[in-house]
């Protein structure tokens, strides 16, 4: 048993048994996860050709109201499996050819995965891929198994993050957490390919009837993050989880609200990436029946 847990920002203090777990995220120890296959939807630098070998992991230590994975963040679908497994998942992901192994929502099953990286570690690049509400100390111990961090960067304004996400302190939190995370990777750094190797990628998801909170999310990654980290501005929101609970969500964002984000990307000379609007299709959001989880033995 785990007993006061404080991985995450919430600091629940909480128990948490291998299947079990009475914080927030609501998970116990063992990874519990719902999907565990090449995905072609990342970034470019990401899924690459081949695809990323992406594991979602089920709970959640922020649940937001929009969630595109509600069914695994707030209503904890998936499946419970070994340290041991994960480690063999890895290698499978591989196997099939993945540019990287992509864990995502990892925050509350850190230790677990610690564990199965020194029982297997892959020869492609670790990514770690998060709301950016961490802790700076979570992260520490993370360092020298990271290659790439993926993280959010949700909220300039901590009353939205209260609104969407429940937490009041998410600004200031994620800051702290991006910055130890470049300080750990470093500069971006590609291979001939294009494929990212090693560096932090910061995601913005502009949400309807919030551009105000986007251009000042995007002024302080330029005034509070190292100059040559990169930047992935996301135009796929679509009213998913509890958003027809909030009228102002209940739509996705318009072509002028972004191209007005889109402005202000370009006007601070921010390098990355701008996601199509087209990307904002339930066609993108994976289907989460446990491909890949369990594989063909017993656990």
């Amino acid at each position: 048993m785990q007993p006061f847990c404080s991985l995450c920002p919430r600091q629940c203090r909480a128990a948490r048994g291998e299947n079990w777990g009475e914080g927030f995220c609501q998970m116990g120890t063992l990874p519990k996860i719902a999907r565990a296959a090449l995905h072609a939807w990342e970034e470019p630098c990401i899924s690459g050709k081949r695809g990323s070998g992406t594991i979602f992991f089920s709970g959640c230590t922020l649940k937001c109201i929009f969630c595109q994975n509600y069914d695994l963040s707030s209503k904890n679908f998936g499946e419970v499996i070994s340290v041991e497994r994960l480690a063999r998942i890895y290698r499978e992901l591989e196997d099939q050819g993945a540019h990287n192994i992509n864990l995502v929502n990892p925050t509350h099953f850190v230790p677990a995965i610690l564990q199965s990286l020194r029982l297997y570690r892959p020869r492609i690049p670790i990514v770690y891929n998060s709301s950016g509400y961490e802790r700076v100390e979570t992260l520490r111990g993370l360092e020298g198994y990271v290659d790439i961090y993926l993280p959010d960067f949700k909220y300039a304004d901590d009353q939205k993050a209260l609104r969407y996400s429940g937490v009041p302190d998410y600004t200031q939190t994620a800051l702290a957490a991006i910055n130890e995370m470049a300080r750990q990777t470093g500069a971006p750094v590609f291979d001939e390919e294009g494929m990212l190797l090693r560096g932090t990628l910061v995601r913005h998801l502009v949400l309807p009837e919030n551009t105000r909170n986007s251009i000042a999310a995007l002024r302080l990654i330029r005034e509070k993050l190292p100059q040559d980290i990169l930047v992935s501005l996301m135009g796929q929101y679509l009213p998913c989880g509890r958003a027809a609970d909030f009228p102002e969500m209940n739509r996705r964002i318009t072509k002028r609200e972004y191209r007005k984000v889109q402005d202000v990307l370009f006007d601070l000379g921010l390098d990355g990436y701008v996601q199509r609007l087209s990307s904002a299709s339930k066609d993108f959001i994976p289907d989460f029946s446990l491909q890949g989880v369990l594989g063909t033995g017993c656990e």
